[in-house]
């Protein structure tokens, strides 16, 4: 059966705490998984979230600030040293490729897997699968920054009360989707377009178009809420967002479920994450991410 959900390794922006992690999320995407930003501390976090090495297909980092990609040495070591027997792609900021390499030669191990690096340096897409698109946005913030977006492709959705006023059923429904036309009946009289989910993971940033068209008509948006809104000034000096921020961008991008991270040390009280946003004017399902939680990508409409 297929799987599709957010594993939460880490949820702490600049320094772990007692309760938070350093960044680290896991997208289970059917059989593939996507590791975004892995911090200090995520190959630990893997371990007790259940997270293999062999769970691994691709990593994305956001930018080499080290809460988001500190935990690169350790993630690229194990993978070798489990032997994982599939090609793994990296993608990070072009800008920031010395960063990248001095952490996956930190120390010395031997390499038994095809680690594949695909730089990100603008706009658009980073690979097309049968599964999804990955695309990537440019974000604002002191380092080069992108954010991340999946996309599934558009599929249809087969009307049985069509189909049985057309006389199409058992076998002849499987030709009908493999050939588009059966008895000259066409494929789009019987069945009706099927919306491909949509992720996106937006980090350290301030508001800009990267982080509105990377959240536009998510089923599933992860964005960082660093600060809480009386602290706005000190989030846009600094390349973060609020809580408030994040959620107005959600709410008018039609998120379905929006996924609070990254948060401050200053903060002790998540609950208050959530307030903020839904004052904001966001109504659909919120979560205020705590480590080591999964998240379900919403069902298709």
């Amino acid at each position: 059966m297929s799987v599709r959900e957010l594993v939460v390794l880490g949820t702490a922006s600049q320094v772990p705490t007692r309760h938070r992690n350093h960044n680290g999320y896991l997208l289970r995407w059917d059989g593939e998984g996507i590791l975004f930003d892995p911090g200090e501390g995520t190959q630990r976090q893997m371990l007790r979230a259940g997270v293999a090495a062999h769970d691994l297909n691709r990593i994305c980092v956001t930018h080499f600030h080290g809460d988001h990609s500190l935990g690169l040495a350790g993630v690229i070591q194990r993978v070798n040293l489990d032997q994982v027997p599939h090609e793994i792609t990296a993608h990070y900021p072009r800008s920031g490729r010395r960063f990248f390499e001095r952490l996956r030669y930190a120390t010395a191990y031997r390499e038994t897997v095809a680690l594949t690096e695909s730089p990100v340096d603008a706009d658009g897409p980073l690979a097309v699968t049968p599964a999804y698109t990955l695309d990537a946005h440019k974000l604002s913030h002191p380092v080069e920054s992108y954010g991340y977006r999946l996309t599934e492709p558009d599929g249809r959705r087969m009307l049985p009360d069509r189909l049985a006023a057309h006389g199409i059923k058992g076998p002849d429904v499987g030709r009908l989707q493999r050939e588009g036309s059966l008895n000259g009946v066409p494929l789009d009289e019987v069945s009706e377009v099927r919306r491909g989910q949509r992720f996106a993971f937006v980090m350290d940033t301030r508001l800009c178009a990267g982080v509105h068209a990377l959240a536009e008509g998510c089923d599933l948006l992860v964005i960082e809420s660093t600060f809480l809104d009386e602290d706005e000034a000190l989030a846009t000096d600094h390349g973060h967002l609020t809580a408030g921020q994040a959620a107005r961008v959600a709410r008018d991008a039609g998120v379905r479920h929006l996924v609070l991270t990254h948060f401050s040390q200053r903060y002790s009280e998540p609950e208050e994450f959530e307030r903020q946003a839904r004052a904001a004017g966001f109504g659909g399902e919120l979560t205020v991410a705590r480590d080591l939680t999964r998240i379900p990508v919403p069902k298709r409409r």
